[in-house]
């Protein structure tokens, strides 16, 4: 799944530890006759873990190989390894004749009202399914929906129950429909600003056959991806009433997932700064923006929170959050400025304080930095009626 970033320090199991050996070996690798039987013997304790239920002896053995205290040869690849491998067996199947693969369809909104989940209608279905063939995937591939419009909170949580998701809708791709999905049994979503919805989907190919458009020789993904948003989008208009909304590249599950956890960081601002604008009915130039670095034990995430011409009170925040590889040495708070510039904002203050990473105890919600260098909660002014009540 993601990439972590904290690391457990319980008592490996028998079964972590031998997914340790099996993923080193396959990172020592010296062939790709070598790999294959590395690669089997992974795939073999993979599947058994999956339908057993068992995410703690994976999560383990990712956290071990991914511990930078104990990083030595060849363990970083075999962290890389050893993640691909558990979501391959999460989001693909092979089944005689036909590659089975789940696709992820990420969608960022906005809103100043709450950004739906919801149940798709059979016309909207297959709309999608029309242009999502005609666009982005490889000639001759079949798919078939669930038929909801998910928020990230909604997905299914860890390993083998996005497994148990998956082969629930590969039954249902066999049978030629698409998955009912019961609204009742998904838990509620919290209400943002802006956030992302997902579509998922089986994809059917012929057996190492291509899956996406771009496999194929005079396919790419930019032209793909512009086809996309032109034709794709406009089916989930119905969907997305009074949202601003951008569609994202559909692609395999966990690679869409954390395209949209990175896309949705610099959407947050932008959609920021034009949802202030029409919920205070004021011009960008009235919107100025305090950015701050935030800590716990190392450098988390930066916070940006939004004040209003004349005001030094915090209306409104957005968190962007660290991601993969990224450290104190990016240039994030640069990439900020930018953002916010060209989104109109005149008024951008960087801090170089190391602000605590410190949340509201009553409500939970994360504290933003004001011009003072000061943790606040943000506050609306007593007169305006908005339904979310933070930025993502």
């Amino acid at each position: 799944m993601k990439r972590r970033r904290t690391y457990g320090r319980h008592r490996l199991s028998r079964d972590a530890e031998h997914l340790i050996w099996l993923a080193q070996g396959l990172a020592d690798s010296g062939s790709r006759l070598e790999d294959a039987w590395w690669e089997g013997e992974l795939n073999s304790l993979i599947d058994k873990l999956l339908r057993q239920g068992d995410d703690d002896a994976l999560n383990l053995a990712l956290d071990k190989l991914n511990d930078p205290a104990a990083q030595a040869g060849n363990q970083g690849r075999a962290y890389e390894e050893l993640a691909d491998l558990i979501e391959a067996g999460c989001e693909t199947s092979l089944a005689g004749d036909t590659s089975r693969l789940l696709v992820a369809l990420p969608i960022l909104a906005w809103s100043r009202y709450a950004i739906p989940t919801r149940l798709l209608g059979t016309q909207v279905l297959n709309g999608l399914r029309t242009q999502l063939g005609a666009h982005v995937l490889a000639q001759g591939a079949q798919v078939q929906f669930a038929d909801f419009l998910f928020s990230p909170d909604q997905l299914p949580q860890g390993y083998s129950q996005t497994r148990a998701f998956t082969e629930a809708l590969w039954k249902a791709a066999d049978a030629g429909q698409d998955l009912a999905v019961d609204p009742a049994a998904l838990p509620q979503t919290q209400s943002f600003v802006s956030d992302v919805r997902y579509l998922l989907a089986a994809v059917s190919v012929a057996s190492h056959g291509p899956v996406f458009r771009w496999n194929e020789p005079d396919g790419k993904r930019e032209t793909a991806l512009a086809a996309w948003r032109e034709q794709g989008a406009p089916n989930l208009q119905s969907l997305l009433t009074g949202c601003t909304y951008e569609c994202l590249l559909p692609d395999a599950y966990f690679a869409a997932w954390r395209r949209a956890d990175q896309e949705t960081r610099p959407f947050a601002l932008t959609a920021a700064v034009a949802y202030l604008q029409a919920l205070f009915d004021v011009p960008v130039t009235h919107i100025k923006a305090v950015v701050a670095p935030y800590y716990e034990h190392e450098l988390e995430e930066w916070r940006v929170g939004f004040t209003l011409h004349g005001s030094d009170q915090v209306v409104h925040g957005v968190t962007w959050p660290l991601m993969g590889q990224e450290d104190e040495g990016a240039d994030i708070p640069a990439r900020i400025d930018a953002l916010l510039r060209a989104a109109g904002v005149t008024r951008v203050d960087i801090l170089d304080t190391r602000m605590p990473l410190e949340y509201c105890d009553d409500c939970g919600a994360p504290l933003f930095p004001n011009r003072d260098g000061e943790n606040v909660h943000t506050e609306m002014p007593e007169d305006t009626q908005s339904t979310p009540t933070h930025l993502h």
